[in-house]
């Protein structure tokens, strides 16, 4: 992909991967715009929400991002809390943010999956004012959902490993199979870069 083709994908919007009664919900922050340029989510090289997807047990396999329609056969569908292509997330407003948090939620009660999971610990505090938010299971539910923070994929967040992720996102998992809100991990902090 060329620098001027990733360019154009500035501000583009990528079609949500959602059907109604999915076990969870998977909402990044926003595309990026590899993702805007392919219209596949999570498909920066280096981003590792794939690879943790089915070392989480989520996926039989490690899917493609231009697999990306398989997730609903599993149950599991993708949305942005900002719809909007940028290079980077600090790119993106508090306003834009906040204004996302009102649209996903309305978005999750028009769906009603099981659960929502929010990958990146900063992003939902912003765009639901839960400034003491932690990695892990949340006290609210968005739209008759229920919440869970998972760590942020991009590689820029060194702070998690493949392995970390893959653990945190099996938390997710088992608490999806269980049926029930799982507690938090005891002392389990929150490494991310904000």
């Amino acid at each position: 992909m060329t620098p001027e083709e990733l360019l154009a994908a500035r501000d583009r919007i990528v079609p949500d991967v959602v059907a109604g009664g999915l076990r969870v919900l998977f909402c990044g922050i926003n595309p990026s715009l590899m993702t805007g340029a392919t219209g596949h989510h999570f498909a920066h090289p280096g981003n590792r929400f794939w690879p943790v997807l089915h070392l989480s047990g989520f996926t039989p396999r490690q899917l493609k991002p231009s697999e990306q329609d398989e997730l609903l056969t599993h149950g599991l569908g993708i949305t942005n809390v900002v719809a909007r292509a940028t290079a980077r997330a600090d790119e993106l407003s508090t306003a834009e943010f906040r204004e996302g948090g009102e649209l996903l939620s309305a978005k999750v009660e028009q769906f009603g999956p099981s659960w929502l999971a929010v990958v990146g610990v900063t992003a939902y505090r912003t765009a639901f004012g839960e400034r003491r938010a932690q990695i892990g299971p949340q006290e609210r539910t968005i739209g008759g959902a229920n919440v869970w923070v998972l760590p942020n994929p991009s590689g820029l967040n060194a702070h998690w490993t493949v392995r970390t992720m893959a653990e945190e996102f099996a938390r997710l998992r088992t608490a999806v199979g269980q049926g029930t809100s799982a507690p938090p991990a005891p002392g389990r902090c929150t490494p991310e870069i904000p």
